[in-house]
């Protein structure tokens, strides 16, 4: 038995056994929808996830860098400090000499 209505522009909807219904596809909808957004969810976490590790590794890179910078400036340093150096420095560019022995002055 198929009882017709007539709808807003006067087109005929069959209601029944065997018109369409939209209650019985709308679970398939909303689980549709449901899978897209699962799917979407999973698809952006694994995308953060490698923008993640290229950022760890580029700043992993980054620290081994660092360290080895760090380590030059080091051994600058201890080299700057070299009381050699600093002697020949004093002898050379600004003639300095040792002083006498009756320059030095000792104080108690």
């Amino acid at each position: 038995m198929t009882v017709q209505r007539t709808g807003a522009w006067g087109a005929a909807i069959q209601r029944g056994e065997g018109a369409f219904s939209w209650w019985r596809y709308s679970a398939f909808i909303v689980v549709a929808f449901v899978l897209m957004l699962m799917l979407t969810l999973y698809v952006w976490s694994h995308v953060r996830m490698t923008q993640l590790e290229y950022k760890t590794a580029a700043e992993l890179n980054r620290k081994e860098q660092l360290l080895d910078e760090q380590r030059k400036l080091k051994m600058e340093v201890a080299t700057l400090k070299s009381r050699k150096r600093i002697e020949a420095i004093a002898r050379d560019t600004l003639n300095m000499t040792f002083p006498e022995q009756d320059q030095v002055i000792i104080v108690k």
